[in-house]
């Protein structure tokens, strides 16, 4: 008889390089986007407002890996910091230990019997893996990872932000900011689609969101463009 092994994959393990790469793509878009809108509003010529574009498609690469990296280092020594004090009272104080995670199961609907059963039978197979799941809440899953967030941060960011950029480039001079607007909203609206899908959940919202803030970023730096332009 064979047994077939069932295999599920939840989306939650994709939460940390998901967050990361939708942050990014979204940041690249609408940055560089709204500084060519601005650019362009103002009059400058096609190789002004593509050399802002690269220049702020650098910058904020390197920004978002930055950034990235030291919000989730933070994240990674507050768990590494709550592992080893769990990892020194499970040496200090075992009953107590075993208690508290036994206490955790019968919060969660197991009988007290059981609930110690479990408790013993977890312990006795990785004690500081079920405190860490159990009682802090951490999993291999969910671990912070910095290195992969910086680099998914400044591969999206970068990606998102040669979009507009290469749109620039095609439509040629004089650069239209409208069309950059139009192009950048279609952009930011397919990304709100690829996350919601990806996350699975609805689209409508996210798209709404995205598009909203993108709105917003190159309104204002247009009216900062005609504002200050070169023909003003």
């Amino acid at each position: 008889m064979h047994h077939l092994r069932h295999h599920e994959s939840h989306r939650v393990a994709r939460v940390g390089w998901l967050r990361a790469g939708v942050l990014g793509a979204n940041d690249g878009i609408v940055s560089t986007a709204s500084l060519i809108v601005g650019f362009a509003a103002s009059e400058a010529g096609q190789t002004a407002v593509l050399l802002a574009g690269a220049a702020g498609l650098v910058a904020g690469a390197l920004s978002m890996a930055c950034g990235e990296f030291l919000s989730v280092s933070s994240q990674r020594d507050t768990e590494e910091a709550d592992l080893a004090r769990e990892r020194q009272e499970l040496v200090e104080q075992p009953e107590q230990e075993l208690r508290e995670l036994a206490k955790i199961y019968e919060t969660r609907g197991l009988e007290t019997e059981l609930a110690r059963l479990v408790a013993e039978r977890m312990t006795a197979h990785d004690a500081l893996g079920a405190h860490a799941r159990d009682e802090l809440g951490i999993s291999e899953e969910l671990r912070a990872r910095p290195m992969q967030a910086a680099i998914v941060s400044a591969s999206s960011f970068a990606s998102g932000a040669a979009l507009p950029l290469a749109t620039a480039a095609v439509l040629g001079e004089p650069v239209p900011p409208v069309w950059i607007g139009v192009a950048a909203l279609f952009y930011l609206a397919m990304l709100g689609g690829i996350g919601a899908h990806l996350g699975g959940a609805a689209m409508a919202r996210p798209v709404f969101r995205v598009v909203a803030g993108g709105v917003v970023a190159m309104a204002a730096t247009a009216a900062v463009g005609l504002a200050f332009g070169i023909a003003a």
